[in-house]
C-alpha cells in the first residue's frame, strides 16, 4: 500500500517543525490533514508560505489543541497522528506557566483520549531534549534521567509520561519522539540560531546573547522531519521513546563565532543579563545518542551543521522582515 492511501494528521502544522513535516509528508505521498491554531486573522502560520501546489493537497483545519471536542473531530478517520502542537519558548514559560500546562499537558491528553476512542493506528508525541535537563552523561540516551529545569520542560515531561501511561494502560500505539535542538528556515527569533543570524544580517555589530558556555546538539529541520517520518514507518517503534540527535555538540559561543565569521567578521558578542536564564534552570550541556533511532529505522542525517547553517542564513536573508532583531524575543 502506497503512502497516498495513508491519511495522517499533523497538529501544530502552522509552526516551524510542523510546517516542514506537513510539506515533507505531502511530498512523500501521504494524505495529509493539518491542524492550525484558530485565530481572527485566518492565518495558517507557516503553511501560508508553502507553494500552492503543495498547499492545495493539504486538508487544513483550524482549531485549538486545548479543545477536546475539536481535537476529536479533527482526528476522525486518520490512521496516524503527529502531535507537535505545543508552547515551546522557555523564557515565556517563566512568565506564563499556566498556559504551558493547558497546551502541552491538556492538549496532549486530548490527543491521547481521542486516539483511544477512535482506535487510531499510530500516535507520535513530539517531546523535547529539554526533558533531560543538563547532561549527567553523554551521549544522552533514552534512559537518561528526566529533570524539570523550566516550566516548559516540566510540562513536556508530564505530556510524555501521560503518553507512556496510555501505551501501558490501554495499549495505545504511542511513540514518544524526542528531537534535540532543531534549527532551520521558518524558526522564530526566540531560538538562538535565528537570533544570531537576524542580528548579524540587520547590521548589528554587537550581538546580544545570554550565556555562551552551554552546549547543544543541533539538528537541521529536514533531518528532524526525516526522523519523524522514519519512526512512523517502523512498527518496532511503538511503545518506545526515541531521540533524534546528531550526537555532536557545540557551545553557543562557538556557534556565534562561526556565524559571525560567515556573515560579519567585524561583529562582537555582548552578554546581556536579561537573556541569561536562572542558574539552576539553565541546561548546561546537551548531546544526544542517536543509536536507538538508527537501530529501529533507516534514518541518518543528511546535513552537517555548516550545510544547515548556510541554508538557514540564505532563507533568513530573504525573510529578514519577519524578524524583530532589535528586541529580546521571549
Amino acid at each position: 500500500m502506497g503512502n497516498k492511501m495513508k491519511k495522517v494528521l499533523v497538529t501544530g502544522a502552522d509552526g516551524f517543525i510542523g510546517s516542514h513535516l506537513t510539506e515533507a509528508l505531502v511530498k512523500e505521498g501521504y494524505d495529509v490533514r493539518a491542524l492550525t491554531f484558530y485565530n481572527s486573522f485566518n492565518s495558517w502560520g507557516w503553511l501560508d508560505s508553502l507553494p500552492n501546489d503543495i498547499k492545495k493537497q493539504i486538508d487544513i483545519r483550524c482549531g485549538d489543541i486545548r479543545d477536546p471536542n475539536g481535537v476529536r473531530t479533527i482526528m476522525e478517520d486518520v490512521e496516524s497522528v503527529f502531535h507537535l502542537a505545543a508552547l515551546i519558548a522557555i523564557p515565556f514559560s517563566y512568565h506564563s506557566p499556566d498556559s504551558y500546562v493547558d497546551t502541552n499537558i491538556k492538549g496532549t491528553l486530548n490527543v491521547l483520549q481521542a486516539a483511544r476512542d477512535l482506535d487510531t493506528g499510530r500516535v507520535l508525541i513530539a517531546s523535547s531534549s529539554e526533558v533531560y535537563g543538563s547532561a549527567q552523561y553523554v551521549p544522552m540516551d533514552e534512559k537518561h534521567p528526566f529533570q524539570g529545569q523550566s516550566p516548559y520542560s516540566a510540562t513536556k515531561i508530564g505530556a510524555d509520561r501521560l503518553a507512556e501511561s496510555f501505551y501501558k494502560s490501554f495499549s495505545l500505539p504511542v511513540t514518544i519522539v524526542r528531537p534535540f535542538n532543531t534549527y532551520g528556515p521558518r524558526q522564530s527569533a526566540r531560538a538562538v540560531i535565528p537570533t544570531i543570524i537576524s542580528q548579524l544580517l540587520s547590521g548589528i555589530e554587537e550581538i546580544r546573547l545570554g550565556s555562551l558556555t552551554p552546549t547543544r546538539d543541533f539538528n537541521y529541520v529536514k533531518d528532524t522531519v526525516k526522523g519523524f517520518i522514519e519512526i512512523e514507518k517502523s512498527d518496532n517503534a511503538i511503545g518506545e521513546e526515541i531521540n533524534i540527535a546528531n550526537q555532536e555538540e557545540v557551545s553557543i559561543g562557538e556557534l556565534a563565532k562561526e556565524l559571525i565569521k560567515q556573515i560579519n567578521p567585524k561583529a562582537k558578542i555582548k552578554c546581556e543579563m536579561e537573556r541569561v536564564r536562572p542558574g539552576k534552570s539553565e541546561v548546561t550541556r546537551l548531546m544526544g545518542s542517536n543509536q536507538k533511532l538508527k537501530l529501529l529505522t533507516d534514518w541518518s542525517p543528511d546535513y552537517s551543521l555548516s550545510e544547515g547553517l548556510k541554508e538557514t542564513i540564505d532563507w533568513i536573508s530573504r525573510n529578514l522582515d519577519k524578524y524583530k532583531s532589535d528586541i529580546y524575543n521571549i
